[in-house]
């Protein structure tokens, strides 16, 4: 008989929780959270729930470990064009004038289902976006998905459906875009599945908006029935970096019952058909609200004696702050008596400021600051790239692409400069240019392991399994001669472990397809 848990370790198992995925354990959810440990514990080799709270809690619980919790604690209950609202806003409304204005500009689209459960939601946009654009071959779609639960990720790789998922779709879907198995359940077709991108990606710990993991520059997320689940302290950091993913002009989309959470005072909001959206405008200036960094929550729990903090899971501070502290400081002087500093110094000083903008999300400024460099030193490379980095997390893809070209200039042989080329190129949907900038990376430095994991993404989207093996066992060789906590050049902090779990979690999504 399973021994009960006391509240107090509840309680203790919920501040975990809280911290490592960001989901949110009210009292009142006590039997559920009491119901997943117990499930958990079993499958991690514990005894009962309490032993495995106990080992949380003065352990460091690995990522595998950690999603097999996840696994326990989240639910996977959706199905195809669940909320036929929204879908018909998106087709007659949104999705129809992003196609429109794309036709002439680029024939690209880049959207992000964050909490993607068991695949059908993706699968859904990816199924309309194919009726809707007759010449989709010759356009580059992006649809990311991304859960916590590796299980999830797993089936919705795969592809195969039982008839429940289908319990609210119109005529003819099943017909068009399945096979049925001789079993009876249905799997997507090829090219529908070929146009999603499974992959693992924590919205409490990982860093977004990327370039590294695909979320910049994004025409819509889809975040329903997530962050409801939150605390609210971590629902407000998730959706400011949602925010900061998402092109001006971009939209939010959640579940109705999220759209009275108090934590889209950045976002316009859009009543249409019944449904509620989130609009991202324009950044105007300093004194727009995406310009003001998010205050990192501070959300604690007590450790069991013998806990080591993982240093990689505790909320990192504010990056504008980290940023403009660590910066050497001039000494005081009167105000009448101005500092003299070397021009190298200063053009340091405005790099660092520049930079910790950018981090912060505050695009306008950091514009500012990197052209008051550039006007100092137009053949600054640094501040040239920058400057790309800059206009790419801020959807300005075209002025993204002309600034990189300029760093590139000044600097040919800077591997990190193609890699920034590749990654710009694909947000534009030119892949096989993408593949040439990867191709000069690994000329110019072959031990730049992101440029692998980048062809081994591209290879394993456009179905050439073997040539996508190759590129990440490629990373992984190299991957094993770093540190753990090495952190990687170009990565946007991401650390050589973490780069490890991202491909594992990768291949693992791949299982059964």
């Amino acid at each position: 008989m399973t021994r009960a848990i006391p509240e107090g370790q509840l309680s203790r198992l919920s501040a975990f929780i809280a911290v490592r995925m960001g989901l949110r354990f009210p009292k009142e959810r006590g039997r559920d959270l009491e119901r997943g440990i117990n499930a958990a514990a079993r499958e991690l080799g514990m005894p009962d729930g309490n032993s495995c709270i106990e080992w949380l809690l003065s352990s460091l619980p690995t990522r595998s470990q950690i999603e097999i919790l996840a696994s326990h604690l989240t639910v996977g209950e959706t199905y195809f064009f669940r909320d036929k609202r929204l879908f018909k806003t998106l087709e007659e409304s949104i999705l129809s004038d992003l196609i429109q204005l794309r036709r002439n500009s680029g024939r690209y689209l880049r959207i992000w289902t964050a909490g993607c459960s068991s695949g059908e939601e993706p699968y859904s946009i990816a199924i309309l976006l194919s009726k809707m654009i007759p010449d989709i071959g010759d356009w580059g779609i992006t649809i990311l998905a991304t859960d916590i639960n590796m299980r999830f990720l797993q089936k919705a790789a795969n592809g195969i459906y039982r008839p429940w998922s289908f319990r609210d779709i119109q005529p003819g879907i099943k017909e068009g875009f399945f096979n049925q198995k001789e079993d009876g359940r249905f799997e997507v077709l090829s090219r529908i599945r070929q146009m999603v991108t499974f992959s693992y990606l924590n919205l409490v710990e990982d860093a977004y908006p990327s370039l590294v993991n695909n979320t910049t520059a994004l025409d819509i997320i889809f975040c329903r029935n997530v962050l409801m689940y939150f605390v609210p302290e971590l629902a407000g950091k998730v959706a400011t970096n949602l925010h900061r993913s998402l092109v001006d002009g971009g939209f939010l989309i959640v579940s109705p019952t999220e759209s009275s959470i108090p934590i889209f005072s950045q976002f316009t909001t859009v009543r249409t058909s019944g449904t509620i959206l989130y609009k991202k405008e324009g950044q105007q200036g300093a004194s727009d609200s995406s310009c003001r960094p998010f205050k990192e929550p501070k959300i604690s729990f007590k450790p069991a004696a013998g806990f080591v903090q993982n240093r990689g899971t505790a909320p990192m501070p504010n990056p504008l702050d980290a940023q403009i502290s660590s910066r050497p400081q001039p000494p005081e002087a009167p105000l009448e008596m101005p500092i003299s500093r070397p021009g190298t110094q200063i053009q340091q000083d405005l790099q660092q400021e520049a930079t910790a903008l950018y981090e912060g999300g505050c695009y306008p400024e950091a514009v500012e600051k990197t052209e008051k460099l550039l006007s100092q030193n137009p053949s600054h490379s640094k501040g040239l790239a920058l400057l790309a980095r800059i206009y790419a997390n801020w959807g300005k893809l075209d002025k993204a692409l002309e600034w990189c070209e300029k760093a590139i200039t000044a600097e040919k042989l800077h591997a990190g400069y193609h890699y920034l080329m590749s990654n710009i190129l694909q947000e534009l949907g030119r892949t096989e240019d993408a593949v040439v900038s990867l191709n000069r990376t690994l000329y110019l430095d072959p031990k730049f392991i992101p440029a692998y994991v980048a062809l081994g993404n591209i290879s394993r989207k456009s179905g050439k399994l073997k040539e996508s093996v190759k590129h990440f066992e490629n990373a992984l060789s190299l991957l094993n001669l770093k540190r753990p906590e090495d952190v990687l050049p170009e990565s946007e902090g991401i650390n050589s472990q973490r780069l490890t779990e991202m491909i594992k979690t990768m291949q693992q999504a791949e299982i059964g397809r």
